[in-house]
């Protein structure tokens, strides 16, 4: 029905995902606010909404009868990507066990016991033992090379254009609507702090569910889940020699379900499968008041814990992504430019720091008054030169009062 009817006419278009408006009222836009409806009436409750690059945003009417049938057609000739299928499948573990096997680096690091594949990476690296047949330079370690090389195997897994991702890198994939999703969660944490219930879950059945795209949250497993692959390979092979490609991949897939499915410390005890699936249905990670204490002795955490015990909360849980290796392959910058121009203004960044922090030693050295604080209101002027939010400087989960 395309009459107008007191202030004008809104056309939504499921199957050519158009939106599609006259109106003297308002004007729809991918990215707004509206107030929230209660079942019976409009409230003042003002809930931010974002709608993916998908669909199109029109202020006509003819311009939309102009357009429906070649989106439609486009839409039903476009087969969904399931991306998912490619990044935590076959391709992924045959990727890992051909280049471990290829790799003279994996193939000559030794280590002194083979303990489980639960550990850390950390620990694993440090179990090689000091004299083996690694050849280190002076400035860098045995451990040290082999993190290297397989940091190496990871952002080549990454960085590589693939036919069954229709000519995208696993990396592209990875970060197509990282800030779509990110943004829908933080709506959804800001409308439960206001209104003190989670608002409700896309539908496990849902296109946006099946084909959603990838989060913060599951960048960041998915950095570990590949890391801890990765190792998994080289203590195996170190420990058997070369097996069945078959087998091999057979016990990878494996590892990678245990480690999934199963409590993670690096999670605070959570369970990755679950935490990924919680991002996909739109479900923030909600902290009670006892969650947000990290430590007793820290005041910030029992003052956060009292305002959620008083109904000031919930708090949330975050993964950031600091401890992922410090690259533009492991980075959220979509280009090799917004990297290189966000490195040039971290190291102006420091240069500034040492530079005023210098001047404050030598005022200090010569008995001159100096403020107690050290003065970073001129932080403020580099942060606004970033293109994205620096990372917070903790391997710790972010837990925030929304």
């Amino acid at each position: 029905m395309e009459e107008p009817w007191d202030a004008g006419v809104v056309i939504i278009d499921l199957a050519a995902r158009i939106v599609a408006a006259e109106s003297t009222y308002s004007q729809p836009h991918g990215r707004g606010e509206v107030r929230y409806h209660d079942g019976t009436q409009s409230t003042d409750f003002v809930v931010l909404y974002s709608v993916s690059d998908e669909w199109k945003f029109l202020n006509s009417i003819a311009e939309y009868r102009s357009r429906r049938l070649a989106r439609v057609r486009e839409r039903a000739n476009k087969t969904p990507l399931d991306a998912r299928s490619v990044l935590y499948g076959r391709a992924l573990l045959e990727f890992i066990v051909d280049s471990v096997r290829q790799s003279p680096i994996c193939r000559e690091a030794r280590f002194e016991t083979q303990n489980s594949i639960d550990q850390s990476n950390d620990e694993r690296a440090d179990e090689l033992v000091a004299n083996n047949t690694l050849t280190a330079s002076p400035n860098e370690t045995p451990e040290e090379i082999l993190a290297g090389e397989l940091s190496a195997i990871h952002a080549r897994w990454l960085m590589t254009h693939r036919e069954d991702l229709t000519g995208q890198s696993p990396r592209d994939v990875l970060l197509a609507k990282q800030d779509f999703i990110d943004f829908d969660l933080h709506t959804r944490q800001l409308q439960w702090s206001d209104q003190g219930e989670g608002p409700p879950c896309l539908a496990t059945d849902s296109f946006a569910y099946r084909f959603a795209g990838f989060g913060t949250h599951e960048w960041v497993l998915y950095y570990d889940l590949v890391r801890h692959l990765l190792w998994s390979a080289v203590y195996f092979q170190n420990a058997n020699g070369p097996v069945e490609v078959e087998t091999e991949i057979a016990r990878l897939e494996q590892i990678k379900t245990e480690w999934l499915e199963n409590p993670q410390e690096d999670c605070d005890g959570r369970v990755p499968a679950i935490l990924i699936e919680n991002e996909r249905r739109r479900l923030p990670i909600a902290l009670g008041a006892q969650d947000m204490i990290i430590d007793d002795d820290c005041e910030l955490c029992v003052m956060t814990a009292n305002q959620v015990a008083m109904g000031y909360g919930p708090g949330f849980w975050h993964l950031d992504g600091s401890h992922m290796d410090d690259s533009f392959a492991f980075s959220f910058y979509r280009t090799q430019e917004e990297w290189d121009k966000e490195n040039r203004r971290r190291e102006e960044f420091d240069r500034e720091f040492n530079r005023r922090w210098e001047e404050r030693q030598q005022r200090l050295a010569r008995g001159e008054p100096v403020d107690e604080n050290f003065d970073l209101d001129w932080v403020d002027s580099f942060d606004s030169k970033s293109s994205r939010t620096p990372l917070a400087v903790t391997d710790e989960p972010d837990e925030t009062i929304q």
